[in-house]
């Protein structure tokens, strides 16, 4: 089954062809960096402008690299939620229009869902259950998966995501956008146990994330620094405040393994790029004899490959939309 997927979510404009929900025969991504790097983030009204100027060409360049034609696809799938609303509505829209004039089905796929399914792609292997820890700029989630379209949250963020922290952090140090890729990169050789940062924790729920305090302390210790006139090593701080983050996620993760019993442990979304993150999981994976599932950097950040491989579980799962199929900039994965 071939499967033309598409993705508007954020900043990236992207599509793709999935084959069966394994095999990507094109992907397609066009990042819009260039234009919010002068803003020092996203700019959800010029995201939505520049996927309704790119969008038809990302599709169009997509089924031309899979040697393709409209006709020769099965289904389309889309990314309905969550994200920027502007941004998912293009999509969203873009997608009906499409589906609904080649007379193909239409299959709503979650984004957070997606992130944990573009591991399908990179490991062919990997069949649920399995536990699944998805960080990005605006998620932090642990979630068991039980099936490909059945979840349960066991931990998530009560307030600023993984991503986000980083993010946030990394523009006051004064790495350019995107921070948390720049402060990876900058940081590689800075001290991580320079700066004695508090550690992120939610009392009585040890599977839930809070970087709020976290982020709050790193800018207070800079404006201390600021008002005193004191230099501070970004370098060795951006480093401190990476070991913080991902020792709360790793730690979490370990934790909840051990309540599941799952030892296939896969880790999705953008931040799970990170460097630091990525030699943590496969210390504590190979310390605990789990077995890591982690994609490559290509398919860490938005793309329509992954929408296409879980579009594909949930066509199987008789999931469909018609032409009332609307856009959420919030939802959670077990709906």
């Amino acid at each position: 089954m071939r499967i033309l997927a598409i993705e508007t979510s954020c900043d990236e404009t992207a599509a793709a062809v999935v084959e069966d929900g394994r095999k990507v025969l094109s992907s397609i991504v066009a990042s819009q960096i260039d234009e919010h790097i002068k803003y020092g983030g996203v700019v959800p009204e010029i995201a939505s402008r520049m996927h309704s100027e790119s969008i038809t060409a990302i599709v169009r360049e997509a089924l031309n690299s899979a040697g393709l034609k409209l006709t020769d696809i099965d289904a389309v799938a889309v990314t309905f939620a969550p994200g920027l609303i502007g941004a998912l509505l293009v999509g969203v829209n873009y997608a009906k229009g499409l589906a609904y004039s080649a007379g193909l089905p239409l299959i709503p796929v979650h984004h957070i869902r997606a992130h944990i399914a573009a591991n399908y792609i990179s490991s062919p292997e990997l069949e649920p259950p399995f536990l699944a820890l998805v960080v990005s700029g605006g998620h932090s989630h642990l979630v068991e998966v039980r099936d490909y379209t059945e979840f349960k949250v066991l931990g998530r963020t009560r307030d600023d995501a993984a991503g986000e922290t980083l993010d946030k952090t990394a523009r006051v140090m004064g790495f350019p956008y995107p921070g948390g890729a720049n402060m990876d990169r900058a940081c590689k050789d800075g001290n991580p146990h320079a700066f004695n940062l508090p550690r992120p924790h939610v009392e009585g729920s040890p599977l839930d994330f809070s970087f709020s305090g976290l982020k709050t302390a790193v800018l207070n210790l800079i404006n201390s620094a600021n008002q005193k006139g004191e230099e501070i090593n970004f370098k060795d701080l951006g480093a401190s405040v990476m070991e913080r983050v991902t020792g709360c996620l790793v730690e979490n993760t370990l934790e909840a393994a051990k309540l599941t019993r799952l030892t296939k442990i896969v880790a999705a979304g953008g931040v799970a790029a990170n460097s630091v993150l990525r030699a943590k999981m496969r210390d504590m994976c190979e310390k605990n004899n789990f077995e890591l599932f982690i994609p490559p950097l290509s398919l860490c950040g938005d793309n329509a490959a992954m929408i296409g491989a879980q579009g594909y579980y949930e066509f199987l799962a008789g999931v469909k939309a018609d032409l009332n199929l609307n856009a959420f900039a919030s939802k959670d994965i077990d709906f």
